[in-house]
């Protein structure tokens, strides 16, 4: 059976859906599961999970993501970006570096972004893209929602052209960004292009496409671009545990905090704040065991993989 992480890199065109049934069709393997959906008229990273690795898609989703994206000033889309019908059109000033700089500034950090129309939230069950289509847009309530910008800069600006490099968290709708920065600007703006460089700890760099993914199992070679499990959750502290206390955690049976845990062998790691609150699970022979999940003064085993 397999099991692990691909970083696959999602052509322009195809659908984040496409890509997954590419993985199934390829693979022969019906648990497959991406991480962070991607528009078909972007491209870039996008991980996808094989077998058991599927559940670990909900930390891989809530990594942080880089894009680079590029704006058209001048120009508002009914979707925001270039596949929409232009709904209004802008004077463009003769913005200096220092101005776009003022206006980027108020859109890092904590902020509160509203999702495009056109996007895969649901409403009652149903995406918003779908109620878009079919007319309805006027009559949804579009809700902002808590999103965080951890770093955002200019690294291009030949007017109406500007070249944005972002660094966010989960949830960020880059065409919702480059609207906001356009109404901030008195011009409006659409999204020309979206790269997506980087989700959590895979990069582009090392990203293949299907094509290749498809060449690798005809060759045999899968092992050299599947990711195992525990990559998802590389910055959780991790317990080596011997045989009996593997056994219990089998058992889905709760362990004391690690004070009170038998000896094992400790790698601590505090980079992320859910690290408090999670233990990766090591058997002695260097297996991925489990997850573990803190509940009041016990661990419980919230995902075992073995």
């Amino acid at each position: 059976m397999i099991s692990g992480i691909l970083n696959i890199y999602k052509e322009v065109g195809m659908t984040s859906h496409d890509v997954v049934a590419g993985v199934r069709r390829i693979l022969h393997e019906k648990r497959v599961g991406h991480a962070g959906t991607l528009d078909p008229a972007a491209e870039g990273v996008l991980p996808v999970c094989v077998g058991h690795a599927t559940r670990v898609v909900e930390y891989l989703s809530d990594s942080r993501k880089i894009y680079c994206a590029d704006l058209v000033l001048g120009i508002e889309t009914d979707t925001y970006d270039r596949e929409g019908i232009i709904q209004a059109i802008g004077e463009v000033s003769d913005y200096s570096l220092a101005e776009l700089e003022r206006v980027l500034s108020k859109f890092r950090g904590a902020i509160m972004q509203v999702p495009p129309l056109y996007s895969a939230i649901k409403v009652a069950g149903q995406p918003l893209y779908k109620a878009a289509r079919a007319g309805k847009g006027a009559d949804i309530e579009l809700v902002p929602r808590p999103v965080e910008i951890y770093e955002s800069r200019i690294t291009l600006w030949e007017s109406p052209w500007l070249r944005l490099w972002v660094e966010c968290g989960k949830g960020t709708y880059i065409r919702s960004l480059v609207y906001d920065i356009g109404k901030e600007l008195g011009c409006g703006a659409y999204m020309q292009h979206l790269v997506r460089v980087q989700s959590g700890g895979f990069h582009i760099k090392d990203a293949i496409t299907l094509s290749e993914l498809a060449a690798r199992a005809k060759e045999g070679s899968l092992e050299e671009v599947l990711m195992h499990a525990d990559h998802a959750i590389g910055t959780f502290p991790a317990i080596i545990v011997d045989p009996y206390t593997a056994e219990k955690i089998r058992q889905g049976r709760n362990l004391p905090l690690e004070e009170d845990m038998p000896p094992a062998q400790w790698k601590v790691n505090t980079k992320a704040n859910a690290a408090m609150l999670h233990r990766r699970v090591y058997t002695d022979e260097g297996d991925f065991l489990a997850l573990l999940e803190r509940e009041g003064q016990e661990w419980h085993p919230s995902k075992v993989f073995i």
